[in-house]
């Protein structure tokens, strides 16, 4: 009863603090926070809800108030729901906030299709070039058929994710999607000459397409997105009224028979036609801006690209560039973009180069393959540009020089691809494709050229470890560790790799890496909570595969599918946390393999994430280890910066 009368206190507490249940639009939790959504922000107090006894910190962020906890945080949140609170995470916040959680909910489950039909499709056209004869050929035909379908049957993809964002009928949307597409590809309504013609071919080619009398404007609904994305809207809302009005035993088929022939005519009547000039005017308004000025439209891409990247503003772009790629077979905006992303190789060729740090080093050799062939970044920018700052800086100088030369060319990526040094050749049909490769180019050298005489501040070799004996000087074989290890230090190592050591008196528990990649100091978490030290001491790991294991001999505290709680057998408590904010995607890419108040040894899997997903969601990867209880932060010292691998020692703490 005190332990529950104590977690009601500290509810109480914040509730107070945040200006009553009845200021919560609504609370949800994750491993460590509360996550308020307030109706009025100024009525919440937030010293007095981190003076509060139980609270660490309040960050704001999202537009969600997270008041930190820690472990205790589910304790504290189900004494909240006894208040009278709403507990379900709610869609609020600014309209950017709002438009930005719609778009990635929408686009991101298929968006690396996209990106790989996209290569292929890139790839097909360097292949055009070298060989046009190809092109005619059977082999052609089918792979382009591969790699093309998808961007011209996207209504049924967006219906899927449109249909589970707006909480409707799945199948049904799909047969929504079916019908736009319908009109597109299937014969239906005879031709002047008899000839039996699609809805588009008849209204094409002059007919007088009405419904029951009223006029339709047919526009082509292969490959359109607001179209579908508005009538699957539409759809959802019509549902919600049907289901309250048909009786139950009626519903199931009547629901979707009155959906389908009210949504599917009011599309092509009205959602279709007014859509499609939305979407045209955005395409042509970018256009029109572009050719005012393309080096300065180019300048601000190719320089902020990958600031947007880093706070997930970058998702507002998608939709824009999708409906211009259907409307132009382009998009305008993708041209800057490719200096932007091998800028980061250039800076990160540079610090592989100049640094002394070999664990950077480590880290900067593959980091800079995967930035300069790929385009995948985040190894780049969180490994090392980010957290030396100036080579980002110099990276971001060179994508706007290179984006101005490449827009000023008109270069633009054919279709939806990721912009590497492989999928350079989208780009050779659109615009001045030498401008593009001079641009991109000229971005990756004035990075390096600039990181390598400007410079940055160097991480340091990281000192003698603590197993290094006192009096071990540097003898024989002594190359910063102890030239032998201590029995204890053998005897930990054996027994299932959560090491202990006996030095002077302190034994020493080693938490292991939990997952491969390149270990970080906390610090370089870009999250504020974590990288102040606010839920203890500790490091990260910024993964390379998607399997996370435990650290430690432990018990399983908590489970959450981002998020792991353990607590050893010498009361010491971790915290594994997977991704940064991690918690919006609600468990999606998530496969917890551990369930709370089981036991797991060292090496065991505590579950399998999905790393692309987490990056297409616009979230940092970062694995979290904290200690967040048990010992003093001066307990806790990282025992790794660079290439680590799992089962290499992350962390050691005097216990």
């Amino acid at each position: 009863m005190a332990t529950a009368s104590k977690y009601q206190t500290i509810a109480d507490d914040v509730l107070r603090g945040v200006g009553g249940a009845e200021n919560v639009a609504s609370v949800t939790h994750c491993a460590t926070r509360l996550r308020f959504r307030l109706h009025d922000r100024d009525r919440a107090d937030k010293a007095a809800v981190e003076a509060t006894p139980g609270v660490i910190t309040v960050v704001e962020a999202g537009g969600q108030f997270q008041v930190v906890i820690g472990n205790t945080v589910n304790n504290v949140f189900e004494a909240i729901s006894t208040r009278g609170v709403t507990t379900e995470a709610a869609a609020s916040g600014g309209f950017l906030a709002r438009a930005i959680d719609l778009i990635t909910s929408i686009f991101t489950p298929f968006l690396w299709v996209l990106a790989g039909t996209g290569l292929l499709k890139a790839l097909l056209a360097v292949v055009v070039k070298v060989s046009p004869d190809w092109a005619a050929s059977g082999a052609y035909a089918i792979l382009f058929s591969a790699a093309d379908a998808i961007f011209q049957f996207l209504p049924i993809l967006l219906a899927i994710t449109a249909a589970k964002r707006f909480k409707a009928n799945l199948y049904v949307s799909v047969a929504i999607a079916c019908a736009l597409l319908y009109s597109a590809t299937i014969a239906v309504i005879p031709g002047p000459d008899g000839a039996t013609l699609t809805l588009d071919g008849f209204a094409s080619g002059g007919g007088e397409l009405t419904f029951f009398g009223i006029p339709v404007v047919m526009i082509s609904y292969l490959s359109a997105v607001i179209p579908t994305i508005l009538a699957v809207y539409a759809q959802s809302h019509l549902e919600r009224l049907l289901n309250r009005f048909f009786p139950e035993a009626l519903r199931n088929f009547l629901t979707p028979m009155v959906t389908v022939a009210v949504i599917v005519p009011l599309t092509f009547l009205a959602i279709g036609p007014v859509s499609d000039l939305v979407g045209r005017g955005l395409s042509s308004g970018i256009n029109w801006l572009w050719e005012l000025s393309p080096l300065v439209g180019g300048l601000l891409m190719g320089a902020l690209w990958q600031v947007f990247v880093i706070f997930g503003v970058h998702w507002g772009f998608v939709p824009v560039m999708l409906q211009d790629v259907v409307t132009n077979g382009y998009s305008l905006l993708t041209g800057p973009l490719f200096a932007a992303v091998l800028a980061q190789s250039g800076a990160t060729a540079a610090v592989f180069l100049k640094t002394r740090n070999r664990d950077l080093k480590g880290v900067a050799g593959p980091a800079t393959i995967s930035a300069f062939l790929a385009g995948i970044t985040e190894p780049a920018i969180y490994g090392v540009t980010l957290r030396l700052k100036k080579p980002f800086i110099y990276a971001c100088i060179g994508g706007a020089v290179g984006g101005a030369i490449a827009a000023a060319g008109g270069s633009a990526a054919e279709g939806f691809v990721l912009p590497g040094a492989i999928t350079l050749t989208s780009a050779l049909n659109v615009g001045n494709f030498t401008l593009q490769l001079v641009g991109s180019a000229l971005a990756i050298g004035i990075a390096f050229a600039l990181t390598m005489t400007l410079g940055f501040t160097d991480i340091p070799n990281p000192p003698a470890t603590d197993e290094t004996p006192a009096g071990a000087g540097t003898g024989a074989g002594a190359t910063g560790a102890a030239a032998a290890p201590t029995a204890g230090a053998a005897l930990g190592s054996a027994s299932g790799g959560t090491a202990t050591a006996t030095l002077t008196g302190t034994r020493v528990l080693e938490v292991l890496a939990p997952v491969a990649g390149a270990a970080v100091p906390l610090t370089a978490v870009p999250d504020a909570v974590f990288s102040s030290g606010a839920l203890g001491a500790g490091a990260a790991v910024v993964p390379s595969d998607g399997r996370v294991v435990a650290p430690v001999d432990a018990e399983v505290l908590s489970v959450l599918p981002h998020a792991y709680g353990l607590r050893t057998a010498e009361g010491v408590e971790l915290l594994v946390h997977i991704g940064i904010d991690t918690v919006q995607m609600a468990g999606a890419g998530f496969a917890p393999a551990v369930a709370a108040g089981s036991s797991v040894r060292a090496g065991d899997l505590l579950a399998e994430v999905d790393l692309a997903a987490v990056r297409a969601a616009g979230h940092d990867t970062s694995t979290v280890v904290v200690v967040t209880g048990g010992v003093e932060a001066d307990a806790v010292r990282p025992a790794a910066e660079g290439r680590v691998s799992t089962g290499d020692a992350l962390l050691r703490v005097s216990v």
